[in-house]
């Protein structure tokens, strides 16, 4: 892969693949922990709250998709730049 850095692939994890959507072949778990999902509506994904308030991110392939690292990234620097203001 010509990305390498952007691209990790555990396929021993007990849970791989932990969200459907996205080809094993190309399932990214670099971003196993979301760090999008700090921003709640503003992360851009799919998700949803359970009746007790709890975000849930099962359907949400963001961060599992290559093509999203920059996306992701981008969004993290976005936010750290407002924080700074």
């Amino acid at each position: 892969m010509e990305f390498s850095h952007k691209f990790f692939t555990n396929r021993d994890c007990q849970y791989f693949p932990c969200h459907t959507g996205v080809s094993t072949d190309v399932f990214n778990c670099l971003f196993c922990y979301c760090p999008l999902y700090v921003l709640q509506e503003a992360c851009g994904g799919k998700f949803r709250y359970s009746d007790s308030g709890i975000k849930i991110c099962m359907e949400c392939d963001l961060p599992h998709a290559p093509e999203y690292y920059d996306v992701i990234t981008a969004k993290l620097k976005e936010q750290l730049a407002e924080d700074m203001s």
